[in-house]
């Protein structure tokens, strides 16, 4: 207790800084993924998706981010344990945030899209396996999260395999692209809206509506999605009917029908970036509220602790910085490098990973972001063969992937000794 009470207010200083830094991970990897489709399909210019994805973000973070957050983040160490010694919980959350943080650099500066998520979970396993007890882990959550690495990028490349073949055989490849693009975009547009709404709900607002004391079963959720899927088709219908046909070009005959999707991708972007503000902000700041709390409380080891706003607004500064300061190197890898993307191809796999988080969200599979992005990617390439996909870069992304959990532990072990070496 006398090291909280001594030192408190500097660890809580430097607990800040941690998580700032893992925040402005966040917004350089994790914020270019759900950007990269619109970015590299040329539906959006990198500046324009980096000023969607800052204010969409930023909204998503600060005004649906607040849920009351587990003092241990996703129930990966139990409570108890570290009651006797709270010095030792605050001393991992912080070298877990720092190390987490550092491995998101890393991988950002080298173009890698990696799992945030996963990032901060090997951290904490890390300090909490070797610096606190093996017995401290729940190894079957780890192992849940090991299974996502499947799931996400299997299920998002199924959907949107199959999202775009749909595209090709109703739209593309027929005698009268545009006209067909006319008939059968509607029904796309219905698709974004119950889909965008569906995220929205489920992981963007549920944190509000829980403010406000009520809860939408996933039954109920659908219903408000569907209302809103109707009113963005009917929107769409009206639209569509002042776009003009442009003479196909002979390396274009699809000019006019692209054109339609790129207007698609502008809503899906602005609506991924809400949910994923709202949601994945807390691998920023859930350790440290978990800081927070116990020096707060001077030295409680608390099962829950409230999240104060000055907390989500760091960790949503922290992620507009990032994105807009190296956004566009994972940005890059996404939108070019494993597959050429058109607005259709983009907006099949922007559906596609929209789709697998509603479909995850609503029978409670464990899934991965950037997993799920990557993954949808991948399926709409598959889509036109595996010859439009390039496999070396494809290849340096499992890579990535497997080694995110041990990276992180293994920093996180590093950077807890050495907290406890300073201050004990």
């Amino acid at each position: 207790m006398s090291i909280i009470a001594e030192y408190g207010n500097i660890l809580l200083i430097m607990a800040c800084c941690f998580g700032v830094f893992m925040a402005w991970g966040v917004g350089a990897n994790d914020v270019a993924n759900a950007m990269g489709t619109s970015v590299g399909s040329k539906a959006l210019t990198i500046k324009q998706a980096i000023i969607i994805a800052m204010i969409f973000e930023f909204l998503g973070a600060y005004l649906a981010g607040g849920e009351v957050t587990a003092t241990i983040r996703k129930g990966i160490i139990d409570p108890a344990i570290m009651a006797g010694t709270p010095e030792l919980l605050v001393f991992g959350m912080m070298s877990a945030l720092f190390a987490a943080g550092t491995w998101l650099l890393v991988a950002s500066m080298l173009g890698w899209p990696v799992s945030t998520t996963h990032s901060i979970v090997g951290a904490i396993v890390g300090f909490a396996a070797v610096g606190i007890s093996v017995d401290a882990v729940a190894w079957g959550k780890v192992g849940t999260i090991v299974a996502s690495w499947v799931v996400s990028p299997v299920l998002a490349g199924t959907i949107s395999f199959a999202l775009f073949r749909s595209v090709q055989k109703l739209i593309l490849n027929t005698d009268n692209p545009f006209a067909n693009a006319k008939k059968y975009i509607p029904y796309y547009m219905f698709a974004v809206g119950f889909l965008m709404a569906m995220v929205t709900i489920l992981k963007g607002l549920k944190h509000v509506f829980k403010d406000f004391g009520f809860k939408l079963s996933f039954l109920e959720s659908m219903g408000i999605a569907a209302i809103a899927g109707i009113i963005v088709a009917l929107v769409g219908i009206q639209l569509l009917k002042k776009v003009k046909e442009i003479p196909a070009t002979p390396g274009n005959r699809f000019v006019s029908v692209e054109k339609v999707f790129a207007i698609l991708m502008v809503f899906t972007a602005c609506a991924m970036a809400f949910a994923h503000g709202s949601n994945d902000v807390a691998n920023a700041v859930g350790p440290l509220a978990a800081i927070y709390g116990i020096i707060a409380s001077g030295g409680e080891v608390a099962s829950k602790t409230a999240m104060p706003s000055w907390i989500l607004l760091l960790g949503g500064l922290g992620i507009v910085v990032g994105l807009a300061t190296y956004g566009w190197k994972v940005i890059a890898t996404i939108g070019k490098k494993i597959t050429e993307l058109t607005p259709s191809r983009g907006f099949a796999a922007e559906l596609g990973a929209a789709a697998t988080v509603v479909l995850a969200s609503g029978i409670g599979l464990p899934i991965s972001t950037t997993h799920t992005l990557v993954g949808a990617v991948l399926g709409v390439g598959l889509a036109r063969g595996i010859g439009a996909l390039n496999l070396k870069v494809i290849g340096t992304i499992f890579m990535s992937w497997l080694v995110t959990l041990p990276a992180g532990a293994g920093l996180a072990i590093v950077f807890f000794f050495t907290l406890k070496a300073i201050f004990l």
